[in-house]
């Protein structure tokens, strides 16, 4: 993953000290540059995949072998956030990185696991790491050698490992992203031999090498086409990696969009923070917007720290979670959580503890989540509101902080109420008082300590 700059995030100050330990945080588009698509195929999708609400994106490859930051140690860039062991020299580092694909054996690998524990935590859509920008493919492309295919792992019958795990999850009907990195640091054609190097970019000047450059844009045509056109059907491609596509490096995204929509009709392509008609919804990272936006978005935020998976990993609580996604919800988004697999190939316990309690409230509350709409008063302290698309009933989710007690009452102001008002996930009934435009709630007694759901109907 990778970002330059936060934009009107309400956790800014978290994210940015989440930043010194773990990275930049990938630059949220403004409004201003949003397009809509004008394919009626991707904006029916779009409505779809706006109803699901909850996902998951995996990050797996080389750097899950050692557990380290992802692709990004082998970027000589000076951050505090590359860690990288400052007694070898930069080239050794390079060839002990790439030499990982040697012992990159992920003997226990079970996509059918990954899509169990998934569903049971009431995600609805998945996103799995095809490349990253170190290059290493977790498919079996053609294009180069450079692959889990061509690894420790050869001879095991799952090698084309992203196949895989596209057919798990299609089998529980998940919508299917494929993220793809756009830079490529292995590749010749864009970091160069010839040349040192200095940063994330292109190491040569393209003006001067335009036959180059056309080579390596030939090279990541020729794979997302291999994916989009040998890989199943998929929903969403997921594009990282923004530096990559700008003016001075260019690499024809209508020719390659063209060339994945016609194999899959109405696909929605996220070219991140690419401002323009292929960023069909945003991303926002480690974050969340300040405010409802007008369009269609989703905020991507680790499980842990990390994206993929590193050893003794401080995975946020359950209720962290759920009330993200909330948060989120009420403000017309959706959630992409972060969970790395290990490197034997299992998602490790902790993360599945975590996310089978999300589930659990997932299927007591879920009405509140999915396929619900935004209501123009969806905040008030730790309450946010969703609406179903009735346009009657809403939905007040109590956030319940972390270590906190639930309280006995729960006030508000605006979305007054008219008739009986219950507790979700049990049906029971919540008396209230309302005073002008002021709402107050007391909760019937013995609720469980987590975040609650009262659904009621709206007064007009």
């Amino acid at each position: 993953m990778l970002g330059l700059a936060l934009v009107g995030l309400s956790c800014a100050v978290n994210a940015q000290e989440e930043q010194k330990v773990q990275g930049f945080v990938h630059e949220q588009s403004d409004e201003s540059g949003y397009v809509w698509p004008t394919d009626s195929l991707v904006l029916k999708k779009l409505d779809v995949w706006k109803d699901q609400k909850f996902g998951v994106l995996f990050h797996w490859g080389l750097y899950s072998v050692p557990g380290i930051v992802e692709s990004w140690s082998i970027c000589s860039e000076d951050v505090d956030w590359i860690p990288r062991d400052t007694t070898w020299a930069y080239e050794d580092y390079k060839k002990w990185y790439w030499g990982l694909k040697d012992s990159f054996n992920p003997v226990d690998f079970n996509p059918d696991q990954w899509a169990d524990v998934m569903e049971d935590a009431g995600m609805r859509y998945v996103v799995f790491t095809t490349k990253h920008h170190d290059g290493f493919c977790m498919y079996d492309t053609k294009e180069t050698d450079f692959s889990i295919a061509h690894g420790a792992f050869k001879d095991n019958p799952k090698k084309d490992v992203a196949r895989y795990v596209f057919d798990a999850f299609r089998k529980k009907d998940f919508m299917i992203g494929a993220y793809f990195s756009k830079p490529d640091w292995h590749c010749p054609y864009y970091w160069w031999p010839y040349y040192a190097t200095p940063n994330r970019n292109v190491n040569y000047k393209i003006a001067n090498h335009p036959e180059r450059w056309e080579k390596f844009c030939q090279f990541t045509y020729n794979q997302i086409g291999e994916l989009m056109k040998g890989y199943g059907n998929f929903d969403i491609l997921w594009l990282d990696g923004g530096w990559v596509g700008s003016d001075d490096q260019d690499i024809h995204m209508d020719k390659i969009v063209d060339m994945a929509r016609e194999a899959q009709p109405g696909l929605i392509v996220v070219d991140r923070a690419m401002r323009g008609k292929h960023e069909n919804y945003q991303t926002p990272e480690r974050g969340i917007p300040e405010k409802q936006l007008a369009y269609p978005w989703e905020s991507c935020i680790t499980l842990s720290n990390d994206w993929g998976w590193v050893p003794n990993a401080p995975y946020k609580s359950a209720t962290k979670v759920i009330n993200m996604l909330a948060e989120i919800t009420a403000k017309g988004g959706s959630l992409l959580l972060g969970v790395g697999p290990t490197p034997q190939g299992l998602i490790e316990q902790p993360a599945i503890d975590r996310l089978h309690q999300v589930g659990e409230w997932l299927r007591a509350n879920g009405k509140a989540i999915y396929n619900t709409t935004i209501t123009p008063y969806y905040q008030e302290g730790n309450i946010w509101f969703t609406a179903d698309k009735d346009g009657k009933t809403l939905y007040a989710i109590y956030a319940l902080p972390d270590g906190e007690k639930l309280p006995k009452e729960l006030t508000w102001n605006t979305n007054v109420p008219k008739g009986k008002m219950t507790v979700l996930a049990n049906g029971k009934r919540a008396s209230y008082q309302v005073d002008g435009n002021t709402v107050k709630v007391s909760l019937p007694n013995n609720l469980p300590n987590e975040p609650l759901v009262l659904k009621f109907t709206l007064k007009k």
